[in-house]
């Protein structure tokens, strides 16, 4: 008995040290001055030791070893050193290519007899999986998508499936609806467009963050998986303010406007791409700030640039941070925020859509980007700290 319960216990340390190994990250990224914290056992040490260094960028790896002896884990570590962003609160807009087709719902079909059927109901398909593959083919567009199932001559086809990262294969049959013409029942789209803030441009990778947070589908609530996408100038047509219960938004249009980039990532924590016309924003790179670390951001005053008419000419408006969250990586509510500018309240009734992404200024420094708005108070609502937003630049 004594053996067996000595056998568990030393089982349950076993379980502990390899649950612990396999949370750690493979890479970490830390803007210059922020502290590597990782979290630690009795018997585990780390060493970190630098590889190369640049004038932006150093590179490490910290060794994790049980007994100063035993290798666990390498994790890369990257330090953006002297980083500086343009600040840039001007409306674009966002044309978002799924990567693959997303479903969004199913409708009954009738085929050619006139009978109702539900080709998809013992398929396992569900409303937010992706389409990447049919047939052992890779798909892109609903245009192939067509083409496949009206040649299929009502055979059944297997489909690829992305669902929640996990890639799965079921198979359906298409339905005769006409001569040559079969369906499936699904409801499908693969694009997604926007218009929202361009947070920063950062002129030593060309890139730039919008929104700080991710475009989602508006009939699953998932985010957008994006294959590639395109960033152009927005004009703003209308704005509607906000009321409590009823949120406002910036009503734009990218017809018949100029491209500015490429868009390259759709994260939680915003847009991300490369600006290749730097003139039709009118960014202007003397206008770099630094990006505060967490401990350097405080209660109180700041300003955030956001566009609030039709001038499209960005403008400063006083907020007041209310709270910060200085732990939190999880999501995109770093700080909780209140506009009381009266200009802007009186222009847009507080945060409305579209001035997500709008950059914040404290102290001379950037330091996050509005993110979201509370519906029951539309002069309160939340925003992303700088440095997740960053690094999700060097995160491939």
């Amino acid at each position: 008995m004594k053996k067996s319960i000595i056998t568990i216990f030393v089982l349950f340390i076993i379980y502990i040290y390899v649950s612990f190994v396999s949370l750690l990250p493979q890479s970490i990224v830390l803007l210059s001055g922020e502290n590597i914290n990782l979290k630690s056992l009795p018997g585990i040490s780390k060493s970190e030791i630098v590889q190369t260094v640049n004038e932006n960028i150093k590179n490490s790896t910290v060794e994790v070893k049980l007994l100063d002896n035993i290798m666990l884990k390498n994790i890369s570590v990257t330090t953006l050193e002297n980083m500086e962003v343009v600040p840039v609160g001007k409306i674009i807009g966002l044309k978002l290519y799924t990567n693959g087709i997303l479903i969004v719902g199913f409708s009954e079909i009738e085929d050619i007899n006139k009978n109702s059927i539900k080709p998809y109901k013992d398929s396992g398909v569900k409303e937010g999986d992706t389409i990447i593959g049919i047939n052992n083919k890779e798909i892109e567009d609903i245009k192939s998508l067509k083409e496949i199932v009206n040649n299929s001559g009502g055979e059944d086809i297997e489909l690829k499936l992305l669902r929640n990262g996990n890639v799965i294969t079921t198979s359906m049959r298409p339905v005769e609806v006409g001569k040559k013409e079969y369906k499936l029942g699904l409801w499908v789209k693969d694009a997604a467009t926007g218009v929202g803030t361009i947070t920063f441009y950062e002129p030593q990778s060309q890139m730039f963050a919008a929104l700080g947070h991710g475009i989602t589908d508006s009939d699953t609530n998932q985010l957008v998986h994006i294959d590639s996408g395109e960033a152009v100038t927005s004009k703003i047509l209308t704005i509607k303010k906000g009321e409590n219960g009823v949120p406002g938004e910036i009503r734009g249009t990218i017809v018949n406007q100029s491209s500015v980039g490429e868009v390259y990532k759709n994260t939680s924590f915003g847009v991300y791409g490369k600006l290749n016309n730097l003139s039709a924003l009118n960014i202007d790179l003397e206008e770099k700030k630094e990006i505060a670390l967490r401990n350097e951001i405080e209660i109180g005053n700041a300003q955030i640039l956001c566009t609030a008419d039709d001038s499209n000419i960005a403008k400063e408006y006083d907020i007041e941070i209310q709270k910060i969250y200085y732990n939190n990586n999880e999501n995109n509510k770093s700080m909780l925020i209140k506009i009381v500018d009266n200009e802007l309240l009186n222009k847009t009734g507080g945060i409305i859509r579209g001035l997500s992404g709008a950059p914040i200024i404290q102290n001379g420094k950037f330091i996050g980007a509005i993110t979201n708005v509370l519906v029951s108070n539309p002069e309160i609502g939340y925003a992303v700290f700088a440095d997740l937003m960053i690094k999700e630049i060097n995160i491939k």
